[in-house]
């Protein structure tokens, strides 16, 4: 308890620091959203209503304080091209954003942790050199480069998957799996490739501690000591990986997005910059920024569970 109210409340100055660090850049940032909005032919007349309309026409600081008070009881602010509350667009996009981050681990994890251990159990064999070959080539690849051949091959030529598109799960589940798919591989074989060769280095220096030779020289069998007694060790330095990873996922991968059409929150963020539309990239900025920061709350936390030498240590 000691160990999670010390995470907790070291969260709170660091979402109050995103706050006042996002709305600063985002307000120095060159372009003008009513200008954007009425256009070059607009008179100065309703230039000057529609920015006290969003009170841009106060400072600074009045400004931030009178959005902060508004964060506080859940309110975002509205669209300024919509005209729709700006929390509300964010949750919508985040949804499919969770989606598609939780996919893309699951395919990530489920090709990474056994390749990995796989490729440290046997070093230097031919499984170890293809696995490193593997992990070399879904690093390189580009994200968009592999998107583009997934569509290619599997979509336009073969047409197993859709190329785009986003279907909600509770409306057809095996129409939402399908659309899902090719994003997912796209994220999840650089996530599986960076995942892959950090399990394969922890478990090399799990393995060559002295309670793996202990139980070894006890007549544990070697598979018995590679999956239940050096993995778990080996998972406390892969577990912060992926939960940067998963953090970066959820504040939405733009380039993953676009290509696949899916309405995430990333796809968002971009569609709002091009129309200045400040009031939701500041509320998708702040969205993707917390989710981070509780996912790496929950990650030092996952470390107390596979570690006891922190639970003691707190």
């Amino acid at each position: 308890m000691k160990l999670i109210v010390t995470r907790v409340l070291s969260v709170i100055p660091v979402l109050f620091g995103l706050c006042v660090l996002s709305y600063t850049l985002l307000a120095m940032i060159p372009g003008d959203p009513i200008t954007a909005m009425l256009g070059m032919d607009a008179t100065p007349e309703a230039i000057a209503a529609l920015r006290a309309k969003f009170a841009l026409d106060e400072p600074l600081p009045l400004r931030f304080i009178s959005w902060f008070g508004h964060l506080l009881i859940g309110d975002l602010g509205r669209s300024i091209q919509s005209g729709r509350p700006v929390l509300s667009m964010v949750m919508t996009a985040m949804v499919p954003t969770m989606q598609l981050g939780l996919a893309a681990l699951l395919i990530s994890l489920v090709i990474a942790i056994p390749a990995g251990v796989i490729s440290a159990a046997r070093r230097n064999s031919v499984a170890d050199y293809s696995v490193s070959l593997i992990s070399l080539a879904g690093l390189s690849l580009p994200s968009f480069w592999l998107a583009i051949l997934l569509v290619l091959f599997l979509s336009i030529r073969l047409q197993i998957f859709p190329s785009s598109g986003y279907v909600p799960i509770g409306e057809d589940p095996v129409g939402a799996l399908r659309h899902i798919t090719l994003p997912a591989i796209t994220l999840g074989v650089a996530m599986a490739a960076s995942t892959m060769r950090m399990t394969r280095a922890a478990m090399l220096d799990v393995l060559n501690a002295d309670y793996v030779r202990t139980a070894r020289a006890k007549g544990l069998p070697f598979r018995r000591v590679v999956w239940k007694h050096a993995l778990r060790n080996a998972l406390i330095p892969v577990t912060t990986l992926v939960g940067l990873q998963l953090g970066q996922l959820m504040g939405g991968v733009v380039v993953t997005e676009t290509v696949f059409a899916w309405p995430g929150i990333g796809k968002l963020t971009v569609d709002a910059i091009f129309a200045r539309d400040y009031p939701v990239v500041q509320g998708a900025i702040l969205a993707s920024a917390v989710l981070f920061v509780f996912i790496n709350l929950a990650t030092d936390l996952l470390y107390a569970t596979l570690d006891p030498r922190l639970r003691k240590r707190a």
